[in-house]
Order: C-alpha cells, then structure tokens, then sequence
C-alpha cells in the first residue's frame, strides 16, 4: 500500500547503540516515540529509552523501580512453573505482570532536525512513586503559552494511566500527579484553550467490553479532567481495526483541528491516519482517512524489537510542511516530512 510521507534519507536517526545505558548492567533495547518541541532555537526530542538486563542462559532477569525510582532486577529461572515469557514486551510471573524493559525519557537536540545528541544540564526523567514503577513511556510534549506540558504513560503494577510535568525551562519540573487512571494512554493536550478551557485526546481501554478508543476530555486548570466523549473507535476489517490512540498535540488549520493518530489491525501492525475535529467544537468530527497516510515499508520499520510498526507523539510544523519524528519497529527513531493540504486531500 502507497503512503504519502517523504521519509527522511538519513533514517534511522538514532539507534539504541547511539546512547549509553542509564546504569552499568543495563543495556539499551529500544529507543521509542519520542515527544518532540521547539526550544532555545533547537529542535528537541524527549525520547522514550526501553533498558533491559544483560540476561544469562537459563535465567530471565527483568527490572522495575522501586518506590524510591532506584532499579531492582527481578531473577527467575526460565524452568519455574510460574513464568510466563511468551511475550517480548511482557512476563507473567506469580500471576502479576511485569515487563521486559524500563523505559524513562532523555532529551537530544538538533540545529538541523536530522543529527540529535544530548546537551549537558539537561538530564533524563526517570519514573518515581509507585504509580510509575515500571517506567514512564511515550511523552507528548504541547506548548501552551511559555509552559511546556508532557504528558505519558506511568506504568506500574496498579496498571498504565496517564502523568503530568510541567516545565518552563526543561530542567525544573513540576509533578501534576497521574491526571487519567489506568487503563489510560495516548494523551495529547490541545495547544491552545478553547472557549476558556483545556482539551485533550486520550485512549481509555477495558479488556471487557469495548475497545481501545480515542477520547476528548475538557477541563478547567489542566489537572482534573471530565465531560469525556468517545470521537475515534476501531473499524473492523480496516487497517485501524483493533485499536487507535492519539499521536501529538492537534494541529490548527484552516479546515479544523488536524490529528495523526495510529491504528493497529489485529495482526499488531501499527499505521498512521488521520482525523478532522471542528475548530470551536472539536468533540464534533469533520472527516477521517480510509487509508492510511503512513504505512510501514522500509526494512526498519518492518524489522525490529517489534516489527510493521510507525507510531508517532511528535512533529513540528514550518507552514505547510509537517515533520513527524516517529518510532520504527519500537526500535529506532526517524523522520519523514508530510504536506497538510496532502493529508487534508486524504480525508473524506
């Protein structure tokens, strides 16, 4: 299937062998869906960093944080009746999950938007508390005013939900808590208020009954969040069959709040799309994409930690030119350009 993304030559740009293991012990395994925001002249990436444990034969070692942030490593012979390890991502060991890798954030910035290495005073985010045992993942990053608001996913063994930091100058942060209970994810705050209020899209989920959804919350000081209303769901038999989450922040057009989101079909092949929300009522939808705007093709996208993936939290945007930084095969981290009047053409 033919896409319309203009991929970046120099792809991957960063590769889990570009940057050090945040501990001795630990190795990179992938380097995941990074935000991504305009700061000091720079482009800057907040790149979801997954660590795993060196492992040895006939053992399964795997980490998680303890409430102080400091890793543990977790050793279970493989032949324990408990284990299950059929997953890459996840183990069910005594009956509680945990998974394979940690994840926490790093910052790179670019004067080009193409090389990316980290800058001193800026350090890594790591998870802390108990809500963010297993690591904090897949940062959005929306500007509103001269406050930067991130948002992820805080995972643990109570479940993943969605956290808050915010920031001004991208070393104090300040801790919002976890503002979207689990099952919760893929939330991307509007960059601007509308009619008084905050907005988000986020990705609510029930093993029950359902699906995994996309969602429009309101709320009056960023923190509590209510009026929630499905916009998005799943369509069987389609490319987005099995779920669909938000990727960054909506884009203001002249036609609507612009959103790439990504779908997942039933084989576990993520692709991008496309939707148009109304500019003063944006729980009302305009158009959606029937195809894809972004399929997986090229070998890093095919082949990876987990492989027929493009997922993208982050793009910034120069008039009609919109560049998607996006994660591959939830192993590296690239780049590809779209055109907006492109994507508005797509959407019916």
């Amino acid at each position: 299937m033919k896409d319309i993304a203009q991929r970046f030559s120099e792809n991957p740009l960063l590769l889990p062998k570009d940057l050090a293991p945040s501990r001795e012990g630990l190795q990179i395994i992938s380097l995941l869906n990074p935000g991504v925001f305009r700061f000091n002249g720079k482009i800057w990436l907040i790149v979801r960093v997954a660590e795993g444990v060196m492992q040895k034969e006939g053992v399964l070692f795997f980490p998680a944080l303890n409430a102080t942030g400091n890793m543990e490593i977790i050793e279970v012979p493989l032949n324990d009746p408990d284990l299950i390890a059929t997953d890459a991502r996840v183990v069910n060991y005594k009956g509680l999950d945990y998974l394979t890798t940690v994840s926490h954030l790093r910052l790179l910035a670019s004067d080009d938007g193409i090389h990316f290495s980290e800058q001193d005073g800026y350090l890594p985010l790591f998870g802390k508390g108990y809500l963010e045992r297993f690591g904090i993942e897949d940062c959005r990053v929306s500007q509103i005013g001269d406050t930067y608001h991130l948002t992820y996913t805080a995972v643990s063994d109570s479940g993943a939900g969605v956290g808050l930091q915010t920031t001004k100058d991208w070393q104090d942060f300040k801790r919002g808590g976890m503002i979207l209970p689990p099952h919760n994810k893929d939330c991307a705050i509007f960059e601007e208020k509308i009619g008084g209020k905050y907005y988000c899209l986020h990705r609510p989920s029930s093993k029950e009954i359902g699906g995994n959804y996309i969602w429009l919350a309101e709320s009056s000081d960023g923190l509590q969040w209510g009026n929630h209303q499905c916009l998005i769901k799943s369509r069987p038999g389609m490319w987005d069959s099995a779920r669909v989450g938000a990727g960054a922040a909506p884009i203001r057009t002249n036609k609507g709040w612009l959103e790439i989101y990504h779908g997942a079909n039933d084989e576990h092949q993520y692709c991008l799309g496309a939707f148009l929300m109304d500019i003063d009522d944006p729980s009302r939808i305009i158009a959606r994409t029937k195809y894809p705007i972004m399929v997986p093709t090229e070998a890093y996208e095919l082949s990876g930690f987990f492989g027929y993936v493009v997922f993208t939290n982050g793009h910034i945007l120069d008039g009609d030119r919109l560049t998607i930084y996006y994660g591959a095969a939830d192993e590296f981290v690239c780049g590809a350009h779209f055109s907006i009047k492109e994507i508005l053409k797509e959407l019916h």
